[in-house]
């Protein structure tokens, strides 16, 4: 008797770790793809930025580069955009990643119960 419940708890034990080390490296998957998409977004912006106070900085009339500041502004904005609709889009991919991990055990479980009956 004892011995039926210490298989059954030991293997309750290693699904549940095999299931904590997959939803850790999903999530590090994730925190890792979403830095990536913000990291590239932030080059991309200091870039152009960087690119434009040269102009200025070289420029013998600065207030006529307004309105390519105006348009640079808005292009970082377009970018940091996309790369928060992309952030979200990976968030929710993650999220049904997790739903579908937390189904896993339940759908195991009832199958036994099926069985039974």
């Amino acid at each position: 008797m004892a011995s039926a419940f210490t298989d059954s708890l030991n293997d309750y034990t290693r699904q549940l770790a095999a299931t904590a080390t997959r939803a850790n490296r999903l999530a590090l998957e994730n925190a890792e793809s979403m830095f990536g998409v913000q990291l590239k977004t932030l080059e991309k912006s200091i870039t152009a930025t960087s690119g434009f106070f040269g102009e200025i900085v070289q420029s013998q009339e600065p207030a006529t580069l307004l309105p390519k500041g105006a348009q640079l502004a808005r292009d970082n904005l377009a970018r940091w955009t996309s790369a928060s609709q992309q952030v979200v889009g990976l968030g929710l991919k993650a999220s049904e990643a997790f739903g579908e991990l937390a189904r896993q055990p339940l759908a195991a479980a009832a199958q036994p119960d099926a069985a039974k009956r």
